[in-house]
């Protein structure tokens, strides 16, 4: 038998509509760690407005790069949460 290289074997499963983890493993990490790195933008912005610099062309830009980190990991967050809360019911088993 032809043994085929892992990353190979990855890509068949993903193809496949399969996933090479166990189902549900990493869901709850990824959504503590999006969380997580959600609010350290917002921590940037809050410095920003302390310092005084959100007024400069720098200080807007800064803010509104890290407005969109921050909205992008929050929204991951909210995909994994509703991913992990939304488990559905296997499908019933036909009878012949």
């Amino acid at each position: 038998m032809l043994a085929i290289p892992s990353n190979a074997r990855n890509l068949q499963l993903a193809r496949s509509g399969k996933s090479p983890y166990p189902s549900g493993t990493d869901t709850p990490m990824t959504l503590l760690l999006s969380v997580i790195l959600g609010i350290l933008p917002l921590l940037g912005i809050a410095w920003t407005v302390q310092s005084g610099t959100i007024t400069t062309v720098d200080g807007l830009f800064m803010s509104l790069i890290l407005l969109a980190l921050s909205g992008i990991l929050f929204l991951n967050a909210y995909w994994q949460f509703r991913d992990l809360t939304s488990k559905k019911a296997p499908p019933a088993q036909k009878t012949s």
